[in-house]
């Protein structure tokens, strides 16, 4: 019993492995757009990326808070398992690499009912590529129940009109998974007994996806368990979970409100990108850094910095938009490895990848809006890859016009922190800052 469950254990954390060979196809680095916007973020594209690069369960160090949609319910008291009545509704906050897909995809296996030749479990994910990547987990944990069948609803899946599917639990996207419902008639939607949605916060980003998942919904009976999950809760996110999942149990992280505690901030003040390159040189040999993160705007401005770092003697790792999601979490695993010591990156890298020996993050450009004006949100995400757990770290943030002195002053009033001034040309001033 337990070798068969250690074996779970295993094949569900090596399934991402094998996962990449099905995406490197799939995944191409055309992103598009001019580089004047800058590199975007790809929700979905950076979802996959942190299932890929993390082979372990993290340890969150977020508090949990649980909402029961019963909070009469004297669970204290229960005396049989079944008392506990876990087959309700939930949603749920879980991070990539918290054991989510794993919990989920055992509910689902769990849950089905051999002796029953119709779809019983639904799952849908927000890109062929997670779907795929979920199913892989599933059949990888369930191949001791070799009854148990799986089908996969995605583009390309061609299936004969009409004809019911025998198999127990169906993995798909929105779209194709409503067409299976409602067009071609495989699946019978009032037979489903447990609806998954994972990646809601991608879900609501993606064209369409949010009203094909509430179509879906609303074709399941009433007794139906549903089970949303999400990285972030967002408003938008929440509207979308309450209407979508009717009395659940809400189980999410409460915010960290000591994120920048353990970050010193600075700003310098420069004239153009050679005066920055300078300022970082400086800055580098001032500092005991273990391993730092550069962000630029652009891949234009990031690939010459990487390239001018390069020449100084710098190990330098560059990671931009156009690399494929696989290609990135070559980059990252090198960089956590300590192969390269520097990490210059657009926001593909802004959010997600914890890296203990991160003490120095660089704003080489400051993250704006679309408006202009500063992007509060991605600046919290860059600057809080350095001063991870508990120890002590150092952002720092080139300014170069007026424009961006202007970026920094809004930067301090969203977050109620003093920004100092620090002069990189006055060995003192930043020993005496910086110490």
């Amino acid at each position: 019993m337990f070798k068969d469950c250690w074996a779970l254990a295993v094949d569900a954390q090596e399934a991402t492995s094998q996962s990449c060979q099905h995406l490197q196809k799939k995944m191409s680095g055309a992103a598009t757009g001019c580089e004047a916007e800058g590199d975007r973020v790809d929700l979905a594209e950076q979802s996959l990326l942190n299932k890929m690069i993390r082979r372990c369960l993290v340890r969150n160090r977020n508090q949990v808070e649980v909402l029961q949609a019963d909070p009469t319910s004297p669970l204290y008291s229960v005396r049989t398992f079944e008392e506990l009545r876990l087959a309700q509704n939930l949603i749920a906050q879980s991070q990539s690499g918290t054991g989510k897909t794993a919990a989920f995809s055992l509910a689902m296996l769990s849950h089905v009912n051999t002796a029953n030749k119709w779809t019983q479990c639904l799952c849908i994910a927000p890109t062929y590529e997670l779907a795929l990547q979920i199913g892989q987990v599933i059949e990888q944990m369930g191949k001791f129940l070799p009854d148990v069948k799986l089908a996969y609803a995605v583009r390309g899946n061609r299936m004969v009109r009409g004809v019911k599917l025998q198999e127990h639990i169906v993995i798909g996207t929105p779209g194709t998974v409503l067409d299976w419902c409602t067009k071609y008639k495989l699946i019978d939607p009032k037979r489903i007994t447990m609806f998954v949605l994972d990646e809601a916060d991608v879900m609501i980003a993606t064209q369409g996806h949010r009203d094909q998942s509430i179509r879906i919904q609303r074709q399941l009976s009433n007794e139906c368990q549903m089970l949303l999950f999400s990285a972030t809760f967002e408003d938008s996110v929440w509207t979308f979970a309450e209407q979508l999942v009717p009395d659940p149990n809400i189980i999410r992280l409460k915010r960290d409100e000591e994120t920048l505690d353990t970050i010193k901030q600075f700003y310098v003040l420069c004239g153009d990108k050679e005066e920055k390159f300078t300022a970082l040189c400086d800055l580098y040999g001032s500092l005991t850094v273990a391993q730092a993160m550069i962000f630029c705007h652009t891949r234009r401005m990031a690939a010459w910095l990487a390239a001018s770092l390069t020449e100084e003697g710098h190990q330098v790792a560059l990671l931009s938009g156009e690399m494929t999601v696989e290609q990135r979490a070559a980059v990252i695993e090198r960089f956590r490895s300590g192969k390269e010591k520097v990490l210059v990156t657009t926001n593909v890298c802004s959010r997600g990848i914890d890296v203990e020996q991160v003490t120095l993050v660089v704003n080489f450009d400051l993250p704006v809006n679309m408006d202009g004006s500063a992007d509060n949100e991605t600046y919290l995400h860059r600057i809080g890859r350095t001063g991870r757990f508990g120890k002590r770290g150092f952002a720092v943030n080139m300014v170069d016009s007026k424009r961006s002195m202007d970026i920094i002053n809004q930067i301090e009033m969203h977050f109620n922190r003093k920004i100092k001034k620090l002069d990189t040309g006055n060995s003192e001033e930043m020993e005496t800052l910086l110490n």
